[in-house]
């Protein structure tokens, strides 16, 4: 293999940011590419085999540009950078996903998606009415869900928000909980407070909330209701029964538009009952204003552990699904070994 160095002019004042503390960015770099980087008075060198010596180059290109662009660059960054890059059949940059704002949080930190799949969730929910976010956990699909609802209202493109998951968590049930009706749904609900705090801050929520602007309640409380021009979020939807699904999807009214997240890999439903969001991907695949977008390991935005974690799973649970089909292949429906 052919081995090259080349140089980079990189401005002092951007160094400390795309290389982070102790240089633990540029260290993870070499240690993915097998390159040699270093610095000499603001030029950096990159020597290696020249595929890897050029990856590196153009991700380090990168990471200075969105500096350039007031952006702190993270970890999370820098691996999802090095994923693209040994994405031969993906030519997508982290510019391009720098490129799509949302908001902005009350202390003024810019949101964006940060992964392929955040941006094509978002583009989603700009195509259309209905959008189901699938992934595991980590990948922002509440959140990203959250910070476009809110925009859409503070543009009074909707009169108002509403967010719903399902009152059910590894098997507890809301009546042996303490307190009134509010604290007993409050801890099924925190996860979507958060967001909100974050987003719009304490003040604004609580002002909007106490105008009816915002509501945060249990899905139980949706039957029976015709939600015209609200951004409507349900959470947590693998936890739904068909039914519930069927209830929840048929209040959307004029004017609405409708984010759907879960997880399959997390149900909390009683052994034996089906997911109503597993029945909803069978039912609704194909009907126009309506757009399913699954995001994978690959698009998990937090701690890097928590990426590896989540992949470790994919992988256990699809060599299940092969051996599954190797003994059903091998033995048939009847249990009996065929030939």
């Amino acid at each position: 293999m052919e081995k090259i160095q080349i140089g980079m002019q990189i401005d002092t004042e951007h160094m400390q940011n795309v290389f982070g503390g102790n240089d633990v960015y540029l260290r993870r770099i070499e240690d993915d590419l097998a390159v040699t980087i270093t610095d000499r008075n603001g030029e950096v060198r990159i020597s290696g085999e020249k595929e890897a010596v050029k990856k590196a180059q153009g991700l380090i290109g990168e990471l200075v540009e969105l500096s350039k662009r007031g952006n702190a660059i993270q970890g999370q960054s820098v691996s999802y950078g090095l994923e693209l890059s040994h994405d031969s059949g993906d030519d997508t940059s982290l510019l391009e996903m720098d490129s799509e704002l949302i908001c902005h949080t009350v202390s003024g930190k810019p949101i964006k998606p940060k992964t392929l799949g955040q941006k094509k969730y978002i583009e989603a929910i700009k195509r259309n009415m209905l959008v189901f976010g699938l992934g595991p956990a980590g990948t922002g699909k509440t959140y990203l869900g959250m910070a476009m609802a809110i925009t859409a209202f503070k543009n009074h493109e909707v009169e108002r928000i509403i967010l719903t998951r399902p009152a059910i968590e590894a098997g507890e049930k809301l009546g042996f909980l303490p307190g009134d009706l509010q604290s007993k749904v409050d801890p099924y609900l925190r996860p979507l407070y958060d967001a909100l705090y974050q987003i719009m801050g304490a003040d604004g929520f609580q002002k909007n909330m106490e105008k009816g602007l915002i509501e945060v309640a249990p899905l139980a409380y949706m039957r029976g209701r015709t939600l015209d021009n609200a951004y409507i979020i349900l959470d947590e939807a693998q936890n739904t029964t068909p039914a519930q699904m069927k209830m929840f999807l048929t209040r959307i009214g004029f004017g609405s538009k409708v984010i759907v997240t879960g997880d399959a890999s997390q149900k909390d439903l009683a052994v034996g009952t089906q997911s109503g969001l597993d029945v909803a991907e069978k039912v609704l695949a194909g009907i126009d204003d309506i757009a399913f977008v699954t995001m994978t390991s690959r698009d998990v935005v937090r701690h890097p552990l928590v990426q590896r974690i989540v992949k470790a799973y994919e992988d256990y649970d699809s060599r299940l699904n092969r051996k599954a089909a190797r003994a059903k292949n091998t033995y048939g429906s009847t249990g009996k070994k065929r030939g």
